[in-house]
């Protein structure tokens, strides 16, 4: 069994920090994602209409969600064990990023300012993201 799992067996192997290509994870998802968040926290803000307003809630709270999907894709896909090293914050920053965009931030607030943190927690790791994929 092990000669012909020596045979059969690769002859070469390969390692990536990606599960795909380089070029398939971005930050910018999640950024576009939080934008849009701020820009209806702001909407809802600027109108009364009860109807208008549970429905900016509705959309708030996926788009939330979906930053935090792009954060996690990041996290669990895309960094690896040497960025964390070099970038210790990491974790926590992702940590603080997430819960920005869970119920305690965007998902649970109307307030453009909750928006703004997590478009601020984006920055610091779109700028981490760089300069590994640069580095």
């Amino acid at each position: 069994m092990r000669l012909l799992s020596r045979i059969l067996g690769p002859r070469l192997e390969a390692t990536a920090h990606c599960d795909l290509p380089c070029g398939v994870y971005d930050p910018a998802q999640a950024r576009i994602e939080a934008e849009s968040v701020k820009a209806i926290q702001q909407k809802y803000q600027d109108n009364e209409d009860p109807e208008y307003r549970t429905r900016a809630i509705m959309i708030a709270e996926q788009r939330s969600e979906l930053v935090k999907h792009h954060l996690w894709v990041l996290w669990t896909d895309y960094f690896k064990p040497p960025h964390f090293e070099k970038y210790p914050q990491l974790h926590e920053l992702i940590n603080k990023a997430t819960k920005a965009a869970g119920a305690s931030g965007t998902k649970g607030s109307m307030d453009p300012a909750t928006g703004q943190q997590l478009l601020d927690y984006i920055a610091e790791i779109d700028k981490i993201f760089w300069e590994t994929k640069n580095g």
